[in-house]
């Protein structure tokens, strides 16, 4: 924000007399109305001047004081280290496939599968009894249904899914709820794809391929394959943030305790983020500086719910200190864990630490059900979605003009039915009354005339719907929406997480004692 976008206070109080202002006359503005609308100029043209970018904007679901927060915590991978996602998502697709070739005896056919990026989004559900991949409303309704690449038409989905109640806690099920599992999902699709459409195979087991690829995507992060062509070329793989070493010093600034809390082993959370912070700031020679603690192999979402201790690790080494941790040092790196450990020896716990994670599940849910921590979840793909809801906000305003419009038709049709239902009983009693037969010739034409209105309005309606979704995603449309409802992963985004934003650097844009304010929640009645 530049300077010279402020108006210059000119050192005067607005309840200063009023000796340069011209003598007030019958007709003029008061001394009041003109100090009054000075300020509302002001405050306007500061407004304006210090605006975020919306795309940067951190959202509110439950009221947040900053300024009453005295540890944040994140975790590494998606939330500090930012991944070029694509390139991640390429690399763990071509590992995964290989891995199945070599290990598992698959066709070598599945090596030259392509890797849709535009296939596969955050909060979709993998049917493994089907061999399907689904996206589900926040009211358990499954809407959009592919198996392999084909869209399931409304009567093959009502047919799998509408005679008993979706369980996403049971085995047959897999939900997609983080980033990294995105590239499973899509080889999933794909190999059912060839395998049906060109090696004409009749009959699959499609639970044995979903747990073969997710055993095979398993295998390249335990074998270290995927971590190490990462450190061997960070630039291709992780896009360090230029203002995330100003949020943390920020933040430190304001007297805000901050550690690391990651899944991720000590040598990759030290590559990575010596890659990402060190040498950034001059204060800050190594990335350790920024943080008073370091929590590794943390094994989230059992860190929330399970009590373990923590073993010490040399960071010089990299091995485990064959002591009993009874306190953790300053700058001390600490390996698994519990947040009943953490909280006894590092207090202060509950409501005073904020987590900052990507992982819907591992970082916010089960924190949000197993402590009192507040939460900031990181949504990468927001910013994107925010762009193209700032592209399509004439479409999406038409859009809700015609559902509005569709409510009044129907409610008029429905109307109308009750008086030609009326009008039709008086004719049975009365059969040669002809002011009755001209009452319901007219009431026929008026309902056909409304019922024509109401399918030219759903049919512009579900035009309109369709080049929404188009625009953010081909196949599943908004990570967020299914149909007009909020999707399964958006309905999570709003119970559990407090604030969430695309990138941890966005907090740069707030003060350390922000007050972040909800929106006033609205029930439908109260809106009608």
């Amino acid at each position: 924000m530049a300077d010279a976008a402020i108006p210059a206070y000119n050192g005067r109080s607005m309840h200063d007399g009023p000796s340069e202002l011209p003598p007030h006359t019958a007709g003029a503005p008061s001394h009041d109305a003109l100090a009054t609308a000075d300020l509302e100029a002001r405050v306007e043209l500061d407004i304006e001047a210090t605006a975020l970018d919306p795309t940067r904007r951190i959202f509110v679901n439950r009221n947040l004081r900053l300024e009453q927060i005295r540890q944040i915590g994140f975790d590494m991978d998606y939330t500090l280290a930012p991944y070029v996602k694509r390139n991640l998502e390429a690399l763990s697709f071509q590992l995964t496939a290989e891995r199945m070739v070599k290990v598992l005896g698959y066709p070598e056919d599945i090596l030259n599968l392509p890797y849709d990026k535009s296939f596969v989004v955050r909060g979709l559900v993998v049917d493994k009894r089907f061999g399907n991949i689904f996206k589900m409303d926040s009211h358990g309704h499954v809407g959009r249904v592919y198996h392999g690449r084909d869209k399931l038409s409304k009567e093959e989905r009502r047919a799998l899914y509408r005679s008993a109640k979706v369980r996403l806690a049971a085995t047959r099920y897999h939900w997609v709820d983080t980033l990294f599992a995105l590239p499973e999902a899509a080889l999933f699709a794909e190999i059912i794809e060839l395998y049906e459409k060109v090696l004409k195979v009749k009959k699959m087991a499609y639970w044995k391929l979903f747990d073969d690829i997710r055993s095979s995507i398993d295998l390249c992060h335990r074998d270290g394959s995927l971590k190490a062509i990462i450190k061997a070329d960070m630039p291709r793989y992780i896009e360090a943030d230029p203002e995330l070493p100003q949020t943390l010093h920020k933040l430190r600034s304001a007297g805000k305790r901050l550690f690391v809390l990651t899944n991720s082993e000590w040598d990759y959370t030290d590559a990575v983020m010596s890659y990402m912070l060190d040498g950034r700031l001059a204060e800050y020679p190594s990335w350790r500086n920024y943080f008073d603690l370091i929590l590794v192999g943390a094994q989230k979402p059992r860190f929330f719910r399970e009590h373990h201790t923590f073993d010490r690790v040399d960071p010089h080494t990299g091995k485990v200190v064959a002591t009993e941790v009874t306190r953790l040092e300053h700058r001390g790196v600490y390996r698994g864990g519990s947040i009943k450990e953490l909280e006894r020896l590092s207090p202060p716990s509950g409501d005073q630490v904020l987590y900052v994670g990507d992982h819907i599940y591992g970082d916010i849910i089960r924190s949000k059900r197993d402590s009192l921590w507040r939460t900031l979840l990181i949504l990468e793909e927001l910013e994107g979605e925010l762009h193209l809801a700032q592209d399509m906000r004439r479409t999406q305003a038409d859009l809700e003009a015609l559902e509005e419009h569709r409510g009044l038709l129907d409610h008029d049709i429905v109307a109308l039915k009750l008086k030609l239902q009326a009008v039709e009983t008086s004719l049975e009693a009365h059969p040669g009354a002809e002011r009755v037969h001209e009452a319901r010739r007219a009431l026929r034409q008026l309902l056909d005339r409304k019922r024509r209105n109401l399918r030219a309005v759903v049919q512009r309606r579900d035009f309109l719907s369709q080049q929404v979704d188009r625009a953010y995603n081909p196949y599943w449309g908004s990570t967020f929406k299914e149909g007009s409802d909020l999707s399964r992963f958006g309905e999570q985004v709003e119970d559990y997480a407090c604030l969430y934003t695309s990138r941890v650097s966005n907090l740069l844009s707030y003060s350390p004692t922000q007050y972040f304010r909800a929106p006033r929640h609205w029930m439908a009645h109260e809106k009608a």
